[in-house]
């Protein structure tokens, strides 16, 4: 018996809100450490050749600068990739869709898992999310994440998506 639900009654699910603050944290912070990196080298050039402002001045004005400017762009970035991740478990398998520009979906049909992996980090912990990878039996792309999921829907899925294995083993 296949406990999945027919892909014609299923909806795609969105992410709990409480993960948006780890895609903006992991969007935003990157980011502005590059901005930061990137704008001390421009302050430092520029002041070199701007003599009469110098780099003490220019250095930290860059950096700041361009490391807020990034950081907001970063953090605008990860806003939008949590606002476009989706999954859905249907009776075909698992599907992660992701991205509204680059749109991609990514399929992973219940006779290719081979294995299933629940992470959770400290900050996932504190929030009561998880991260479920699908270990696929295919080499390019042989793991699919789907990131800051709620905890029970990752155990959820998990078990769900274990029992297929179980039954193909038999």
């Amino acid at each position: 018996m296949n406990d999945a639900v027919p892909a014609s009654e299923v909806a795609w699910q969105a992410l709990p809100e409480r993960s948006r603050t780890l895609f903006l944290l992991a969007g935003g912070l990157p980011m502005l450490v590059l901005g930061t990196a990137a704008g001390a080298g421009l302050g430092l050039v520029l002041g070199t050749v701007l003599e009469d402002i110098g780099p003490v001045v220019l250095v930290p004005l860059a950096a700041v600068a361009l490391g807020l400017l990034l950081g907001a762009l970063g953090t605008w970035l990860g806003a939008k990739q949590y606002r476009h991740t989706r999954w859905l478990l249907d009776a075909h398998g698992l599907a992660v869709r992701r991205g509204r520009l680059w749109h991609r979906e990514t399929r992973v049909p219940l006779t290719r898992v081979q294995h299933l992996d629940v992470k959770r980090g400290p900050l996932q912990r504190r929030r009561d999310l998880a991260t479920l990878v699908v270990h696929t039996a295919g080499t390019a792309n042989s793991a699919v994440a789907v990131p800051n999921l709620d905890a029970g829907d990752a155990e959820h899925l998990r078990e769900q998506l274990g029992r297929q294995i179980d039954r193909d083993d038999d």
